[in-house]
């Protein structure tokens, strides 16, 4: 069960949403990616896709290393927000860790700060959910 967020202003929360459960395996970055691509293409998103695309292989790819059980993926389309869940069944909030120059990974929340409106984790019963948010600017509502 995913918790209520207020959505960039939006106190409705009703909004279209896409929902996918994923294996704790490797593959689960890419086939997320996948998912997301064809889902953005149905809402006419097409323009957030390399964008979001990117957010959710590295937080999916957090879930996977971090975290025992199953994940579900989750897109939400609001009037004027996209907003993707990662739930995991690590209680482990994400923190920011100096990476190295060298190092091949530890960039994912930095990629979160700078490509994103807004994001941040939030605990559940189970685990916990990552969240991010894209403001829809220039887009017109799903319909």
């Amino acid at each position: 069960m995913f918790t209520t967020h207020p959505v960039l202003g939006d106190s409705t929360n009703t909004a279209p949403v896409a929902s996918w459960p994923l294996r704790p395996e490797s593959l689960s970055a890419s086939r997320a990616r996948r998912l997301v691509a064809g889902q953005l293409s149905d809402w006419g998103l097409e323009s957030l896709t390399a964008t979001v695309r990117l957010l959710v292989s590295e937080t999916v790819t957090n879930a996977v290393r971090h975290a025992p059980g199953p994940i579900r993926l989750s897109l939400y389309r609001y009037p004027i927000a996209l907003r993707c869940e990662v739930e995991d069944t690590s209680p482990r909030a994400p923190h920011h860790s100096p990476a190295r120059d060298e190092a091949e990974n530890g960039r994912g929340l930095e990629l979160l700060d700078a490509l994103t409106d807004s994001w941040g984790s939030d605990p559940t019963r189970d685990g916990k959910i990552v969240w991010f948010e894209l403001a829809l600017r220039g887009t017109s509502p799903a319909e």
